[in-house]
């Protein structure tokens, strides 16, 4: 019982935390609400006991304290503006924004999250890879709307993202490779549109939560085990459809954030980073049609790595429906 509530008790706080970061009128309460995060986040990081778990806390905590004292820093040198937004120093808020590039991993600080994504477990590495992002991100949002935000780390994230995922077996890297790739793309949608960032992030939530859920139900971690029964038509389906989902090819739900950043960046003439971005997610497809092949071209009387079953035709029924119909009523808005 008192493992439990230990546990809501941190999910709480980590919770509360995010939401003192986004609401806060100053810099050094933003500050506190981050601090709130990683002491919350920590224990609930330490409820796996091994030793990936250890060192992968241990990373974390590492990387994003040398972030916070980046952060401290920037603000203390700026101690005019420590009660309110207003810094207005170039120099500060560039620091803050690499500051915030190393919390949430992005590129060129990227190398601790995909390794430390591949040593949680599911639940913990997707938390890691959806709402850890959400106080940096917000952060992030107050910095671009007061300086022009160099597209450099856009095109870093997009490419890194597509490319860092190619050649790896492992699915927990893929998404972390895959989560870089998105996260460049909601940088770009934080660089046009102040809000516009927050529903894709919402959306990409969404979309990993259900390709988690499966691979947590089957205990799948790496690409060789996705040797799916011949009979789970439903289950091989739903894998499929979120790949493509994953991929943002149309109609599923992750074409609809991809489109209306694409569209965001054609009316502001930016033809060529629009270009680009969609360039490098297609590469992105390579390594979801790689997992999409294991399901569909192998042959099913192979070893089946203890897969569990589990008997969840409703929940495949709802995944088909949400990444169908979500698409299916923003184009009718329009």
């Amino acid at each position: 019982m008192f493992k439990y509530s230990s546990s809501m008790l941190f999910m709480l706080m980590l919770v509360l935390s995010s939401i003192l970061t986004m609401s806060s009128s100053n810099w050094l309460s933003m500050w506190m609400g981050l601090e709130m995060n990683l002491i919350a986040f920590i224990p609930i990081l330490s409820k796996i006991k091994s030793n990936s778990s250890s060192e992968s806390m241990m990373m974390y905590f590492l990387i994003q304290s040398m972030g916070s004292t980046l952060i401290l820093f920037s603000i203390l040198i700026n101690s005019t503006s420590i009660m309110s937004h207003n810094i207005t120093d170039m120099f500060t808020m560039y620091l803050i924004m690499l500051s915030m590039l190393m919390k949430l991993g992005a590129p060129p600080f990227h190398s601790w999250f995909v390794n430390m994504n591949n040593k949680l477990n599911w639940t913990n590495s997707l938390l890691l890879m959806t709402w850890q992002k959400v106080a940096p991100l917000t952060i992030m949002s107050f910095i671009m709307s007061s300086i022009n935000f160099n597209s450099m780390f856009i095109l870093l994230a997009v490419m890194i993202g597509a490319i860092g995922g190619i050649n790896q077996t492992s699915i927990r890297k893929i998404m972390a490779y895959s989560s870089i790739n998105h996260m460049g793309w909601m940088m770009a949608a934080m660089k046009m549109n102040n809000n516009m960032w927050m529903l894709y992030l919402i959306m990409y939530s969404i979309i990993l939560f259900m390709a988690v859920n499966m691979f947590m139900q089957n205990s799948i971690f790496y690409i060789n085990q996705l040797f799916i029964n011949s009979n789970k038509y439903p289950e091989k389906l739903m894998y499929i459809i979120n790949f493509m989902s994953m991929g943002g090819l149309p109609p599923f739900m992750g074409f609809l954030p991809k489109w209306m950043v694409i569209q965001l960046l054609i009316e502001l003439n930016l033809y060529l980073l629009s270009t680009i971005m969609v360039l490098f997610s297609l590469l992105t497809l390579f390594y979801y049609l790689r997992m999409m092949s294991s399901i569909m071209l192998i042959n099913f009387s192979c070893n089946k790595m203890n897969l569990k079953y589990t008997n969840t035709n409703f929940n495949y029924l709802m995944m088909i429906i949400i990444n169908l119909t979500l698409p299916m009523t923003y184009m009718f808005h329009l």
